[in-house]
Parts: structure tokens; C-alpha cells; sequence
């Protein structure tokens, strides 16, 4: 049965990572738990009938630890990272990878170097539309595609997800909006989940340009929402939304070809394509592939099955940059270049 260490409960997926550890304790052990808030780690260890530490070094330096999830303020991977890393455990460390492109590479190479497995928490590769979408654009069925778009958005800055708790600390997540620890705000912290779904589809990043502001100017200078513009090395043109003051999100992504056309719309796949039976585009199309495990739990599936295919360190590493590269447009109002 694999070992592992929960370091950092800071990130808002923080109950469900522990809900999903615990549904697993069969096949998972949780040996740590640690956060440098202690109250963090007290709230959440008992369910996980882990104990709490005070470093993770003691998770590090014990034999029985095989792997580590990062579910820490992002300011702090790098260092918890590459002392994983260097220790030869595996890594799961939540989105986004780093602050920017520097110190994310940085955990990149480490994570190579050491030759452990790394996931990140990208779960929206796991979802049936999206799968059957990635399955019929690599076998051309939509011709030669001419743009993409993506949105993720919700109304969390609306609904004060991210206000301070006084009374219930172990679950106040407002560092998210704080850039200088999360490293980006609204615009970063949702759209990297579509940025990597774009990139999966289409490959790497030439330039980027945007618009990132923030509206309510409830959580002071960080951003609330963003658009992207973004300008694939195939030649696609992409356009990336993201934010937290919207009060719906229907239409989640577009892809236009010139041979066919897919659209996700309330969570329902339509597809057009002479190539594809069934896709008129009139109805939601069907059968779709079955949901697939993604984020943390494809990790831990990746324990025991060393051969998932996971985000490698490498592309959580080109998502950040990116994503740095849309805000240094944004403020420099002109076409960035990622690093």
C-alpha cells in the first residue's frame, strides 16, 4: 500500500483532496499531515488518521513516504518541491505549479533530475466531452483548425469564497487572493485550467496579449477576470476567459476547423463533422468516452501504475509561463513572448 504525506493544506481543493483520501484509505496511507498554520494540519489530520508534524522534513527523510501532496500557498512549492524532489519522492503539487516561469522551471528540472512521477492538479482532462473533443481532433475530423476558445469562470469573488473566516481559519482560503502567495488572481487561478486544456489540444505557445482587471475591487488589487489572446506555433488563434465574477458560464469551449465545428454548452458536447458519425451539431452528441481519472486521482492511481499518463513537470512548467506571459501583457498592453 503506498505512503504518502499531505503538506500544505492551504489550497481550496484541500477537503475534497482529503475526501477522496479518505474514500481510497484501503488502497492509500496517509503517514502526515503538515501545514506551517498548525491549525490546518490539526483540523485535517484526524479524518485522515494521520499524525501532524512540524516539518516536512520528518515526511521527507522517512523511508516508508513514498510520494508528497503539495497543497500549500504557491509561494511555497518550489522549496517543498525540489526537497521532494532531492528526497526521491513523488509529487502531486497543486495548481499552478509556481509563481512564474523562473522558479517553476526550477521545480522542473529538479522533478526531472530526480526521475520521481509529478502531477498537477489539472482534473478537467478526465471530463467526456473534452476527451471526445481531443479524440476527434487528432484524427482530423474537424480539417484544419483556425481558432479555439475556452472559459472557465465562476462567481467565488461574488460570494466572498475568498474572504478571511476568523472563526474557522483551517478553512479560510483568502492567500488565493493575494497574489504575492498565489502568484496570480482569478485570471491565473481558473484559467490555467483551460490554458492547459488549449495547450493540450494545440500544442505550445508563440505570443500572447490581454486584458486582466479587476471589477468589485473586493479583494483589493487582484484580478477578478481576463481575457486572453493567444497565438498557437501550429497557427491557431486562441482565446482564453477566466474569472470569478460571473454569474454563469455556459458556453466553456468552442473549436472551429474547416472541415467541423465542437461547442460545449451547459456542460453538453455538440459537434459537427462529416468525418463523425452522428455529429449534426443539432443534438448533444453521443455515445461520449467514459469520464477518466485526472489530478489527484490519476496520481494515485500512478502509484501503483507507474505508466498513467500524467502532466508531466515539463508542461505544468510551460502552462505557468504562459500564464505569466498574459499578465506582463496585460500590463505592458502588447504581445508577450513566453519564456
Amino acid at each position: 500500500m503506498p505512503t504518502v504525506a499531505l503538506l500544505g493544506c492551504a489550497h481550496v481543493h484541500t477537503p475534497g483532496f482529503v475526501n477522496m483520501l479518505k474514500q481510497r484509505q484501503l488502497e492509500i496511507k496517509v503517514r502526515y499531515v503538515w501545514d506551517p498554520n498548525p491549525a490546518r494540519a490539526t483540523r485535517w489530520a484526524p479524518e485522515l488518521a494521520a499524525g501532524t508534524i512540524r516539518s516536512p522534513a520528518k515526511a521527507l527523510k522517512d523511508a516508508e513516504v513514498q510520494a508528497v501532496i503539495i497543497g500549500s500557498e504557491t509561494h511555497r512549492h518550489k522549496k517543498l518541491v525540489i526537497a521532494a524532489a532531492r528526497a526521491k519522492k513523488h509529487i502531486f503539487a497543486e495548481k499552478p505549479l509556481g509563481l512564474g516561469a523562473k522558479d517553476s522551471y526550477a521545480m522542473a528540472d529538479a522533478v526531472t533530475e530526480a526521475g520521481v512521477l509529478f502531477q498537477t492538479g489539472y482534473a478537467s482532462r478526465g471530463q467526456p466531452a473534452l476527451l471526445a473533443v481531443k479524440e476527434h481532433l487528432d484524427a482530423g475530423h474537424f480539417g484544419r483548425i483556425t481558432r479555439v476558445r475556452g472559459s472557465m469562470c465562476h462567481g467565488g469573488a461574488l460570494g466572498g469564497w475568498f474572504d478571511p473566516k476568523p472563526g474557522n481559519p483551517a478553512e479560510e482560503w483568502c492567500w488565493m487572493a493575494d497574489p504575492r502567495r498565489a502568484g496570480c488572481g482569478a485570471f491565473g487561478d481558473l484559467g490555467t485550467h483551460m490554458l492547459d486544456i488549449l495547450m493540450w489540444f494545440c500544442g505550445e505557445v508563440a505570443e500572447v496579449t490581454a486584458d486582466i482587471r479587476s471589477i468589485t475591487g473586493r479583494y483589493g488589487a487582484c484580478d477578478e477576470t481576463g481575457e486572453a489572446l493567444i497565438r498557437f506555433q501550429n497557427g491557431v488563434t486562441g482565446t482564453l476567459a477566466a474569472g470569478w465574477v460571473d454569474v454563469a458560464n455556459p458556453v466553456t469551449l468552442l473549436v472551429s476547423g474547416t472541415e467541423g465545428h465542437a461547442s460545449i454548452i451547459n456542460g453538453q458536447l455538440f459537434m459537427t463533422s462529416n468525418k463523425i458519425p452522428g455529429a449534426d451539431g443539432a443534438k448533444p452528441f453521443s455515445p461520449l468516452p467514459p469520464a477518466q481519472p485526472a489530478g489527484l486521482a490519476l496520481f494515485l492511481d500512478a502509484l501503483s501504475t507507474p505508466t498513467l499518463p500524467l502532466v508531466s513537470v515539463r508542461q505544468a512548467a510551460q502552462r505557468v509561463a504562459v500564464m505569466e506571459a498574459m499578465y506582463r501583457a496585460s500590463a505592458q498592453r502588447r504581445w508577450i513572448k513566453p519564456k
